[in-house]
């Protein structure tokens, strides 16, 4: 790929279909439905991590348990919460190292109208982004979604994958 994606527009209206009326969207990936296919970068007994589906941001990946949990504060122990946080550093760290970074945005979204299962977002913003497009305007699908082909998103969790087994 040379250059970053273009932006390209997103069907918010079939997406909010799709994740309120569709099967749990992490469930589904680890049942192997090629419907809910990702490009994995990290696998673990209790954890997966992939890239978005729909990103907003070159290399932005999913980090969830593999157990359908839909809260951190009550589905999890404080241990377990804690390991499951050392997988999203090292997520964050191995991604940091592979694509240019100026900041790395984690946080948990879903709620229980729509993606109910925890996972937590880890998102690199690229240097130069303008003020007014970082933090939740450059994470907002209603801007648009990077229009990512398929080859270059599976060599980029290639890349992620071996910088996670280099920490």
């Amino acid at each position: 790929m040379s250059g970053p994606p273009e932006r390209t527009a997103f069907d918010l209206d079939g997406y909010a279909r799709r994740v309120r009326d569709g099967p749990c969207f992490v469930c589904a990936f680890l049942r192997g439905d090629p419907d809910y296919r990702h490009h994995l970068v990290h696998e673990d007994d209790d954890t997966v991590a992939f890239l978005a589906r729909h990103p907003t941001l070159l290399g932005y990946c999913l980090v969830a348990p593999k157990r359908h949990i839909e809260s951190w504060v009550h589905g999890m122990a404080r241990d377990e919460f804690l390991r499951f946080q050392a997988v999203v550093h090292a997520v964050a760290t191995a991604v940091e190292a592979t694509v240019p970074t100026e900041r790395m945005y984690a946080l948990s979204l879903g709620s229980q109208q729509g993606n109910a299962h925890l996972h937590w977002h880890v998102a690199p913003l690229p240097p130069g982004v303008p003020y007014h497009r970082q933090q939740f305007p450059a994470l907002m699908a209603e801007h648009g979604v990077l229009a990512v082909d398929d080859d270059d998103q599976a060599a980029l969790a290639g890349r992620i994958r071996a910088r996670l087994r280099m920490n």
